[in-house]
């Protein structure tokens, strides 16, 4: 271990993957800290050894090195003990074995498989044609909103435009909507005591649905994802039941979960940056505005990987078996590739943030839906009610891997043309 490892101010015992810790907020101070003094420190977790036969896992802080274990799939593996940095602490470890069958949690060549059957569904000729009814959408869900007057901008807003894009996808019916979008909370947010279902029970429930649809669509083939996902391609591959199951969660976690909270922090930013609203709303820079939100907000505060041989990072010694925490959210902040970042600039080019990941084999295969769910919610904001402001402060989602949002008071301003 280097000396800047064993020289760190922060104190021993410190968890950045505490759920407490981003339910008061992100601990910014913090990781300008490690950047500075101790880009690979060791952050003890000793309440999670039954799960992953450790106790503790390496902080990786910087953008560049980040980046270099994204990309290396052979020395950094996402299977040998998931890609989850923090799990819930009734979790047993056959628990975690379960769920890497999840596609985040496979090495290639499993990974290369599943990833090329589900890039079937992400084509950009797919993408692009759902954007007019995603267009739609997104005006009514805005103008629905405006007609309440004021309210929680998650509930009334950023929970329904990528909600309806994943649903619409896997052909769900609207009267099994709400309770599937309750059952992902439930799993995704296992940590937060706000959630309606326990995240076994939750887990099972969906699961089983998935099932039935996979099930379904292999007896009766029809024209969409699902026959798409479980039949034979071209090239004779096709997803089990299992694999199939773990993909709904998937899917439905982060197409929807990321980019309902991508959207309530990018609304906050435009908030405590009025400045930045205005130049929005005069001068539509939808792609680097987008961008921004997505550095700003990093939905996902971090994954991690297992080295598979003894190595170093950052001239830190870090053994086979040990974990690494890839923290997109220091990463975005990071001063030796942002300018000024700790300011929300909606015009910033280039912007080569890691909200979607590293740019590895896991780059977020979902990442051209994302941007434009979230630029199509920005313009119909603009468009429709421009002057929506803040009235609560933000209330954050209880995780250890998520920047969540579930709370947001605001007043949705008067309809355009009126006073």
């Amino acid at each position: 271990m280097t000396a800047a490892a064993q020289t760190c101010p922060i104190g021993k015992g410190f968890d950045f993957a505490d759920p407490e810790l981003l339910e008061r907020g992100m601990p910014v101070a913090e990781f300008a800290q490690l950047r500075k003094t101790a880009p690979v420190w060791w952050n003890e977790q000793p309440t999670l050894t039954p799960i992953f036969g450790d106790d503790g896992f390496w902080v990786i802080s910087k953008h560049r090195d980040i980046r270099d274990i994204s990309k290396d799939s052979g020395l950094w593996s996402t299977n040998a003990k998931g890609a989850i940095v923090r799990l819930p602490e009734y979790m047993e470890p056959e628990q975690l074995e379960f769920t890497k069958a999840l596609l985040i949690n496979h090495d290639p060549p499993e990974h290369t498989r599943l990833r090329k059957i589900v890039s079937r569904i992400f084509t950009p000729r797919a993408v692009h044609a759902l954007e007019d009814t995603l267009t739609e959408t997104a005006r009514q869900v805005v103008e629905e909103a405006l007609a309440k007057g004021s309210g929680n901008f998650v509930d009334d807003v950023a929970i329904h435009l990528p909600l309806k894009a994943i649903m619409d996808l896997l052909g769900v019916p609207e009267a099994d909507r709400g309770r599937i979008h309750q059952l992902v909370d439930s799993i995704i947010n296992s940590d937060d005591p706000d959630q309606p279902f326990d995240p076994i029970t939750a887990n099972a429930e969906l699961m089983a649905y998935a099932y039935q649809m996979a099930e379904d669509r292999r007896k009766n083939p029809t024209d969409d994802i699902v026959t798409t996902l479980v039949q034979a391609g071209e090239d004779g591959e096709a997803m089990t039941e299992i694999e199939f199951g773990f993909f709904v969660i998937l899917l439905i976690t982060a197409g929807n979960e990321t980019t309902r909270n991508a959207t309530s922090h990018g609304m906050n930013a435009f908030f405590d940056n009025p400045d930045q609203w205005e130049l929005f709303k005069a001068d539509r820079p939808t792609a680097t505005a987008v961008d921004e939100v997505l550095r700003w907000s990093t939905p996902v505060h971090a994954f991690q990987r297992t080295a598979t041989a003894d190595t170093q990072v950052g001239g830190v010694d870090i053994a086979a078996g040990q974990r690494v925490g890839l923290f997109y959210s220091s990463a975005n902040y990071d001063e030796e590739v942002f300018d000024d970042p700790f300011s929300f600039t909606i015009t910033r080019d280039p912007n080569p943030h890691l909200a979607f990941g590293g740019n590895g084999a896991h780059f977020c295969i979902g990442a051209n839906l994302a941007r434009m769910e979230l630029g199509l919610i920005f313009n119909a904001i603009a468009d429709v009610m421009p002057d929506i402001s803040r009235v609560s402060e933000i209330k954050r989602v209880r995780s250890g891997w998520l920047n969540g949002v579930k709370g947001l008071g605001v007043d949705y301003g008067c309809p355009v043309g009126k006073s």
